[in-house]
């Protein structure tokens, strides 16, 4: 499914593998590069991402190897997968003081995170992704093998033996007692398939199990009570209670938004659900709904640049170069992120976001999803 776990341009799902044997892959080529024909324009891709690089290299690393340490090492794990997703190894001496520093928060049961964390599988779901794209070497094996058996340890429906009537079950939170949400579950995918696990894996189909019942969208693989209130096919944080009241629709219903169905979309790719399953279908109609490159969609610039790493990564594995908006606009997404982005960028190659919620006011943090979300843009020769 994967051509080495988590590369950028990475996401091969099985019903594309499918297609390359019965002699498709020819004609996707073909017309696929006739469409990047005018993809993202060279010269400003290359500028936008080395200003960022020598932001994170000369301004946003500590002398320890860490990025925002008050924040955590999740931050540093980020920033470091986007340096080596722009091609720095693990030798490079930026990326190996932060694998060092990040080396340092591996405890004995296999999770990755300082001690007494309020966030320990988030942090370990994000040291994981961190490590694979380390590990062409092998160093990180021991590591991964660790790190798996204790992500799946956490998630709802593991050691804790709730089953699937549960409406936490497959989810995962920040850490192994929090309530479950889309968000955790997405990187817990993605730490999944970091250390090696095929769709077939009983994890992420647990996964699947909570990321569909996030989904508005009433089917056999959701019949919570929120299903079909909005049934618009976006997703939601959680359905698993706590919900936000201004996350409430008038009816009783949980609001779609932008980050959340990037992050469901992806999800379910990820976990081997194909092109058309209902579920991915209603999902990607919402997103062409709600095109847009200067919000998250629901939440205006809150989580903005976590927004723009989902809606890269999603597309991506979609695999479609341009995208049709509900209005029948055609948008060539690649070069309009980068366009977005480029715009955005500080004069120190950094970002930040004025809407500091979620930390999003932190320049590493939203340096690291930008560069991440830029991985998926890179123009074609």
């Amino acid at each position: 499914m994967y051509k080495e776990v988590l590369e950028p341009r990475h996401f091969v799902p099985r019903w594309r593998r499918i297609g390359c044997a019965l002699g498709c892959w020819l004609i996707w080529s073909i017309t696929s590069q006739q469409a990047r024909a005018g993809g993202p324009d060279a010269e400003l891709y290359a500028r936008t991402v080395e200003r960022a690089i020598k932001y994170l290299g000369n301004q946003g690393q500590a002398e320890d190897g860490s990025y925002s340490k008050q924040a955590g090492p999740g931050v540093t794990a980020l920033a470091t997968t986007a340096l080596l997703r722009h091609g720095r190894s693990a030798r490079d001496p930026v990326v190996a003081k932060s694998l060092k520093y990040l080396e340092g928060f591996v405890q004995p049961d296999g999770s990755v995170h300082p001690p007494k964390s309020r966030l320990p599988n988030y942090e370990t779901c994000l040291a994981m992704v961190c490590f694979r794209e380390a590990n062409a070497d092998g160093r990180y094996d021991e590591v991964l093998r660790r790190a798996d058996g204790y992500v799946k340890g956490v998630q709802k429906g593991g050691e804790d033996g709730k089953d699937e009537s549960d409406v936490a079950y497959g989810g995962a939170g920040y850490g192994k007692d929090g309530r479950p949400d889309l968000s955790n579950t997405h990187f817990l995918v993605e730490a999944l398939r970091a250390a090696g696990n095929e769709e077939d894996d009983e994890s992420l189909k647990k996964a699947l199990v909570f990321i569909s019942r996030c989904q508005n969208l009433e089917t056999e693989h959701n019949a919570t009570e929120y299903a079909a209130l909005v049934n618009d096919g976006g997703f939601y944080y959680t359905p698993a209670g706590g919900t936000n009241p201004e996350d409430k629709t008038a009816n009783g219903g949980l609001r779609s938004y932008g980050s959340m169905t990037y992050a469901g979309l992806k999800s379910m790719l990820f976990a081997g659900v194909g092109p058309d399953d209902p579920r991915v279908k209603a999902a990607l109609d919402w997103v062409k709904m709600h095109y847009d490159l200067g919000s998250n969609p629901g939440m205006g610039q809150a989580g903005l640049y976590y927004y723009y790493h989902l809606f890269a990564k999603a597309l991506d594995a979609i695999g479609d170069e341009v995208l049709v908006d509900g209005e029948g606009s055609e948008h060539e997404w690649r070069r309009e992120l980068v366009d977005a982005l480029a715009e955005r960028q500080a004069e120190n190659g950094s970002w930040s976001n004025p809407d500091a919620r979620w930390l999003e006011g932190d320049p590493n943090l939203c340096t690291g999803f930008a560069l991440l979300a830029l991985s998926y843009c890179k123009p074609t020769p």
